[in-house]
C-alpha cells in the first residue's frame, strides 16, 4: 500500500473517518443551509383577521378621500384641436393638408378658464394613440452618441435614421427625428402669454444623459424628413424640448410637459392661443390636445390612485364587518395552538 492509502486508510483496510474528504460537494452545516432558523408562524384567529383588515380599512379610506380631494383641486382645460384645425376643403383629406408643406397650419383657439387658475399654470400636449413603448421605437436610439463626442459615429441602432449625407445624425434614430413640431403662442387680453420653456425636463436627463458638447448635426437634413428641427449651436443639454420628448412613455396615450405660464389666470378669462398644427398625427388615428393645469401635492389631476385607495379600504372594511357578524352569528371553536408541532417540541412534549 502506498503512502497516500496508508494516510487515509486504518490497518485494517477500512478508509479513517476523521479524515477530511477532499471534492467533496456537500454544504457546511448550518442552520441557515439546512433551514432551521427560527420562523414566525402566527396563528390567524378571528381577533387578528378581523383587526388586520380594518387596520387597513381605516388608513386607506382617509389616504383615498384625501388624494381624491386634492385631484378634485386641479384646474384643467384640456383642448382637442386637430380636427377643428383642419380647413373645411381638407377634411375628407387630412393627412394631404398635414403633408402639404404649402398650406396653412395656423389655428387660433379660443379657451375660457373655468376657475382660478394659480401660477404656475403648465402648459402639456397630450397625443392619443401613439405608441412610444413599441419595441423598434424604443431602442432607435445611440445613447452613447448622446453624451458625448466620442460616439459621434455610434449610430448602428438608429437605422434608417442613422446618416445622412454620408454622415452620422445627430441625435440619430426614430425617436429623435419624430420630434413633436406644434407650437403654441397665448395672449389675454391683446396681451401676450410668455410661456417660460427652462426646467421642464429632468436635471439627472440634463446632466448625465444629454452631452454640453454634443451639438445637432445632419439631423432632419436627409430625405427623410420627420417632425421639429433643433439649433445646431445649442448643444443637447439645452435643447429641453427634445430630452422631454426622448424620455419615452409607457402608455399610447401620454402628456409631455411644453412650458410652464408663470402668471395667475382668473375666472372667465378668455386665452387665445395660435397653434401652428405641424404634427402628422392624421395617418395613424392620432389625436392631438392642448392642455393647461394647475398641480396639488399630489401632482396633476388623476382621481385614479384616490379611488384604488378607496376601493382596497372600501373592501377590507367590508370584509371586517363580514367576519364580525360570522363570528358573533356562527363561531367555531378554535383548536388548542399548544398541540401544534412547534409548540410541542418547545415546550419538550414529545412530537
Amino acid at each position: 500500500m502506498n503512502s497516500k492509502g496508508a494516510s487515509t486508510s486504518g490497518g485494517d483496510g477500512t478508509r479513517d473517518s476523521s479524515a477530511p474528504r477532499r471534492n467533496s460537494k456537500k454544504p457546511k452545516y448550518s442552520k441557515f443551509t439546512q433551514q432551521e432558523l427560527p420562523a414566525c408562524k402566527p396563528i390567524l384567529t378571528p381577533a387578528w383577521i378581523i383587526t388586520s383588515f380594518a387596520l387597513v380599512g381605516l388608513v386607506f379610506v382617509p389616504i383615498g378621500l384625501a388624494s381624491l380631494s386634492a385631484s378634485e383641486q386641479v384646474v384643467e382645460i384640456v383642448d382637442r384641436y386637430d380636427i377643428d384645425c383642419i380647413p373645411e376643403q381638407f377634411q375628407k383629406n387630412q393627412l394631404a393638408y398635414i403633408q402639404n408643406s404649402e398650406t396653412n397650419k395656423t389655428c387660433t383657439r379660443n379657451l375660457i378658464v373655468p376657475k382660478k387658475m394659480n401660477s404656475p399654470v403648465y402648459v402639456y400636449y397630450q397625443l392619443d394613440n401613439f405608441y412610444q413603448n413599441h419595441r423598434r421605437y424604443v431602442k432607435s436610439r445611440s445613447d452613447k452618441q448622446l453624451r458625448s463626442t466620442a460616439y459621434e459615429q455610434v449610430t448602428d441602432s438608429c437605422k434608417p435614421e442613422d446618416k445622412a449625407n454620408g454622415s452620422a445624425i445627430v441625435p440619430c434614430g426614430l425617436i429623435a427625428w419624430s420630434l413633436f413640431n406644434d407650437t403654441y403662442k397665448f395672449s389675454l387680453d391683446s396681451k401676450v402669454l410668455e410661456v417660460n420653456k427652462k426646467n421642464i425636463a429632468w436635471k439627472s436627463d440634463q446632466d448625465h444623459k444629454f452631452g454640453s458638447d454634443v451639438y445637432p448635426k445632419n439631423f432632419q437634413s436627409g430625405e427623410l424628413i420627420g417632425g421639429a428641427k433643433l439649433n445646431a449651436s445649442i448643444p443637447l443639454s439645452e435643447q429641453e424640448d427634445l430630452i422631454v420628448w426622448m424620455r419615452t412613455a409607457a402608455l399610447p396615450t401620454f402628456r409631455k410637459l411644453y412650458g410652464k405660464i408663470e402668471v395667475d389666470l382668473e375666472l372667465n378669462d378668455k386665452i387665445t392661443v395660435v397653434i401652428q398644427n405641424n404634427y402628422n398625427t392624421y395617418g395613424f388615428g392620432g389625436k392631438k390636445k392642448l392642455v393647461l393645469s394647475t398641480t396639488t401635492w399630489i401632482g396633476g389631476k388623476n382621481d385614479f390612485l384616490g379611488v384604488a385607495y378607496l376601493t382596497v379600504g372600501g373592501m377590507c372594511l367590508f370584509l371586517a364587518i363580514c367576519f364580525v357578524l360570522l363570528y358573533v352569528f356562527k363561531p367555531r371553536t378554535l383548536g388548542d395552538p399548544s398541540y401544534l408541532s412547534w409548540n410541542r417540541n418547545a415546550a419538550g412534549h414529545p412530537s
